[in-house]
C-alpha cells in the first residue's frame, strides 16, 4: 500500500485480515477526519483481505500524525499463523434456550462435511435436537467432548476447515481467551447481608469443645468442631450445607442443631440406600414451568361424563372398512376440542398481563411421555383437518418425541392442551395448565358404567362412560365459559357423525 495514504499497523500478525461482513469501504473510512481513500488505494487495501479466524478485526483507530493516518487492526489470536477456518460454536435451538448439552458427535475429525449434514446432538431445554453444520469444508478439530453439560450459547464447539490438508495444523489447537473488550462486565459482588440471629432449638447448654479440627465434605475442606462432627454423623447432615458462626467461619454444635429442617438440609433416613439423579434440560424446563404455573396461574377445575357409545361405534366401523386406517379415540378427542375451540373462542386465548390474547387458529398440544420427561407436540390448525389427518400426524410426532426428533416448530406454541391417561385406567385427574395457555383437557379411560335408560325394561343398562377434566385459567376463562365449553365438546363426542359435516 501507498505510505502517503495509509500505515497498517499489524498487531500479533504478520498480514492483515479483513472480514467483509464489516462492511468496510472507501466511503466508510472517508468521514474519519477527513480522510480520503482513492478506489485504485482501497482495492489494493481489499486485496489484503483473507476471511480465516471466523473473527472479524477487533477495533479500527485513526491517529492523525503527519498527515498520515494509522489503522490498526487487532484479532483474537492464538498466536499462530492458522490456514483459513471456521468455528462451530453452539445455536440457540429454541426461543428459550440458554444453554445445552453435548450429547453425541455425529461427525469424526477428518469427516468432509456439506451444508445441512448433522453434526452433533445438542439436548435443549426443550428435546434433543440435530445440529447442523454451518459451512462446508472437513472437521479439523473437536473442543467439547460428548456428554459435556449445560454450555453456554455460543461455547466454541469444534472447527471446520476448507482444505484436508489443513486438518493437521489444528491437532493441538487451544481456543485464545476473549480480550477484555469482549469479555462482559464483571458485575459488582452483593454487598453482604446481615447476618440474622436465629432462636435456639434446645434450650439446654451445649458444651462447645475449643479445639476446632477441619474436615472435607463433597470434596471441599470445612472447618468444624469434632463435636458439630459427631452431630451431624449422627443426624445424616452434610456439614457443607451448615453455615458457621464460630470463629473464622467454623461450623459449631448449636449450628448444625439449628440446620435441622431448613431448605436445603437434607437428612436421609438411617440405613436407606439412594442414587441421586442428574437432572436433563428438558427436566430442568418442566420443574420451572409447572412450578411458574401453579404459582401464577388461578387453576379452577370443572369435570364432565361422557357417554362414548357412538364413538366407539363409528371408530370400529371407520376402522373395519378401511384397511389403510386405524383411528382411535384420541383422534376423536383432539378433533372435538378443536372444534369446540371455534365455538368457543374465549377458551382459545392466552392472559398477557396487560391484555388477554384470542388466537385465530386453533393448535392442539398433545402430551407425549418419553424418557427424558413429558413433551408436547402440535397439531396445527387441527380444527380444519380429518381424523385421518389427525391420526397420522399424531402418531408421526409421538414417535420422533420419543426418539428426540422433534423440530422446534412442532413443540414450540399450541393454543390448548390435551393429556390422556386413559390408557393407564385412570379414570380421572386434574392437569397443571401449560402457560401461556388458558386452558388443559384431562381425560380419563373409557369405563362400563349404569345409566339411565326408560326404553329399558329394567330402566338402566350398562354403556362405555368417559370422565374428563378441564383445568382453566380464571383469569381468562370463567367458569360459565368454562361449562359451555365442555357441553360443545360433550355434544361432538356423544353425536360424533357433527364432526364429519
Amino acid at each position: 500500500l501507498d505510505p502517503s495514504w495509509c500505515i497498517i499497523t499489524m498487531l500479533g500478525w504478520r498480514r492483515a485480515l479483513f472480514s467483509s461482513r464489516n462492511g468496510l469501504n472507501s466511503r466508510s473510512l472517508a468521514p474519519r477526519r477527513g480522510l480520503k481513500l482513492s478506489n485504485t488505494t482501497f482495492r489494493s487495501l481489499s486485496a489484503c483481505q483473507r476471511v480465516g479466524m471466523g473473527k472479524s478485526w477487533k477495533s479500527l483507530h485513526f491517529n492523525y500524525n503527519l498527515k498520515h493516518y494509522e489503522v490498526s487492526c487487532r484479532f483474537l489470536t492464538s498466536g499462530k499463523d492458522l490456514p483459513p477456518h471456521s468455528e462451530v460454536t453452539l445455536p440457540a435451538l429454541s426461543p428459550t434456550m440458554e444453554q445445552g448439552s453435548l450429547v453425541k458427535w455425529e461427525k469424526q475429525i477428518g469427516d468432509e462435511l456439506e451444508e445441512g449434514d448433522i453434526i452433533a446432538q445438542i439436548e435443549t431445554d426443550k428435546a434433543t435436537m440435530d445440529m447442523e453444520t454451518p459451512s462446508t469444508g472437513y472437521l479439523a478439530t473437536i473442543l467439547v467432548p460428548e456428554g459435556s453439560k449445560d454450555l453456554p450459547l455460543g461455547k466454541l464447539l469444534a472447527i471446520i476447515v476448507e482444505n484436508k490438508e489443513d486438518i493437521d495444523s489444528f491437532k493441538n489447537y487451544v481456543p485464545s481467551a476473549p480480550l477484555p473488550s469482549q469479555q462482559s462486565p464483571s458485575q459488582p459482588s452483593p454487598p453482604p447481608q446481615p447476618s440474622q440471629s436465629i432462636p435456639p432449638t434446645y434450650k439446654q447448654s451445649i458444651p462447645t469443645p475449643q479445639q476446632t479440627t477441619p474436615t472435607t465434605i463433597s470434596g471441599r475442606r470445612v472447618l468444624a468442631s469434632p463435636y458439630a462432627k459427631t452431630i451431624a454423623t449422627e443426624k445424616g447432615i452434610d456439614l457443607q450445607l451448615v453455615q458457621g458462626t464460630g470463629p473464622s467461619g467454623r461450623v459449631i454444635a448449636k449450628d448444625v442443631l439449628q440446620s435441622v429442617g431448613q431448605p436445603g438440609i437434607v437428612i436421609p433416613t438411617p440405613g436407606t440406600t439412594y442414587e441421586d439423579i442428574s437432572l436433563t434440560g428438558i427436566r430442568k424446563t418442566i420443574a420451572a414451568r409447572l412450578l411458574l404455573s401453579k404459582q401464577t396461574i388461578p387453576h379452577y377445575y370443572i369435570s364432565v361424563d361422557i357417554n362414548m357409545e357412538d364413538v366407539l361405534r363409528l371408530r370400529k366401523q371407520i376402522n373395519s372398512d378401511n384397511d389403510n386406517i386405524k383411528l382411535s379415540v384420541n383422534d376423536f378427542i383432539i378433533k372435538a376440542s378443536a372444534l369446540s375451540m371455534k365455538h368457543i373462542p374465549e377458551v382459545n386465548s392466552s392472559w398477557m398481563e396487560t391484555f388477554i390474547r384470542r388466537y385465530n387458529t386453533v393448535d392442539i398440544c398433545i402430551a407425549v411421555s418419553t424418557e427424558g420427561g413429558l413433551i408436547t407436540p402440535i397439531i396445527p390448525n387441527a380444527d380444519i383437518k380429518g381424523l385421518q389427518t389427525i391420526s397420522s400426524e399424531v402418531k408421526e410426532l409421538a414417535e420422533k418425541a420419543r426418539m428426540g426428533k422433534l423440530q422446534p416448530h412442532e413443540f414450540q406454541g399450541g393454543t390448548f392442551t390435551i393429556s390422556n391417561l386413559g390408557m393407564f385406567g385412570i379414570r380421572n385427574f386434574a392437569a397443571v395448565i401449560n402457560p401461556p395457555q388458558a386452558c388443559i383437557l384431562a381425560v380419563g379411560t373409557t369405563e362400563k358404567r349404569l345409566i339411565v335408560d326408560e326404553e329399558s325394561d329394567k330402566g338402566y343398562r350398562p354403556a362405555p362412560i368417559m370422565s374428563v377434566t378441564m383445568s382453566c385459567d380464571h383469569r381468562v376463562v370463567d367458569g360459565a365459559v368454562g361449562a359451555q365449553w365442555l357441553s360443545v365438546f360433550r355434544s361432538y363426542l356423544e353425536k360424533p357423525f357433527k364432526m364429519l359435516i
